[in-house]
């Protein structure tokens, strides 16, 4: 399988999982309130049908440890090695073999998943475009049969990506390019649904996750994603640094940085680790402040 880009079409991923030695399948498959409109959570939509031989995994279970104190690593702060590995070795993922994730489209979760396990040290972590919605609108089979535990070796090195602390996070606000991937209104401090105080982190520039995808639900193309950051100032700098509300949707914009051919580093505990902490500034409004 062809690892060049971080994403990986339907129609390859049905090549490959027909080829000799497929990819692992992880569900990802998250639902942030822990019910959806219709009341089903990212387990119960993987029990109804996923694609087949692929595992669930939970994101807040095994992608993330339980949230923080105030002030000290968000709603979802980097998960324990031992609980990762644990979990994606019953899954049968292995350091020799390729790791394909998805999620139900728009791949928010999927890329957190991406960006955890090449955190974590695995080499080979692809993202299917446009997700469970994309398989099945491609008349592709979905199963809701559930693979057996398989006995992977895959062993977590964390470390492998660089990330921002609280005191990272604000001087790279001030003296580099940091991006704000919440909707509009929450980085302009119009509402805050989730997190202690609304706001942003002081400098840092908003940068809407779902502005990278397309009306399909899969990621618009790399000049598309490279002319969108260039206007945010991507080119002005060695690095990007992206933070969201919990660490999650910011690796959806360093997953399109990547794909646009810039460097990246992530705040895992974004704003709800800044918020929670009375001693962090919040500005609002439109502007870079």
């Amino acid at each position: 399988m062809d690892n060049t880009s971080p994403l990986i079409s339907v129609e390859e991923l049905a090549a490959s999982l027909a080829g000799e030695r497929p990819p692992v399948l992880l569900d990802i498959r998250f639902v942030l309130s822990a019910a959806g409109p219709t009341g089903a959570s990212g387990a119960d939509e993987y029990a109804a049908g996923h694609l087949p031989g692929a595992h669930f995994v939970d994101l807040e279970q095994v992608l993330a440890a339980p949230p923080g104190a105030p002030g000290h690593g968000g709603r979802h702060p980097l998960p324990d090695p031992e609980v990762l590995g644990a979990a994606l070795r019953r899954a049968g993922v292995s350091a020799d073999r390729a790791v394909v994730v998805y999620d139900a489209g728009p791949a928010t979760a999927a890329a957190r998943a991406w960006w955890v396990l090449r955190w974590a040290g695995h080499p080979a972590v692809r993202v299917l475009d446009g997700g469970f919605a994309a398989w099945q609108a491609a008349g592709l089979p979905v199963t809701d049969e559930v693979p057996a535990a398989q006995d992977g070796d895959f062993k977590p090195v964390p470390g492998q990506l660089a990330t921002l602390d609280k005191d990272g996070a604000a001087e790279l606000a001030r003296t580099g390019l940091l991006l704000d991937s919440r909707a509009g209104e929450r980085y302009r401090g119009e509402v805050e649904p989730l997190d202690p105080r609304a706001g942003h982190i002081p400098g840092a520039v908003s940068a809407p996750t779902f502005d990278n995808n397309a009306a399909d639900g899969r990621f618009k193309s790399a000049a598309e994603l490279a002319e969108r950051f260039r206007a945010l100032g991507a080119d002005e700098h060695p690095v990007v640094g992206v933070y969201c509300g919990s660490g999650v949707t910011a690796a959806h914009n360093a997953l399109a940085l990547e794909l646009a051919g810039y460097r990246t580093v992530l705040y895992p505990g974004s704003w709800s680790e800044w918020s929670s902490d009375p001693e962090r500034p919040a500005a609002t409004g439109p502007e870079r402040g």
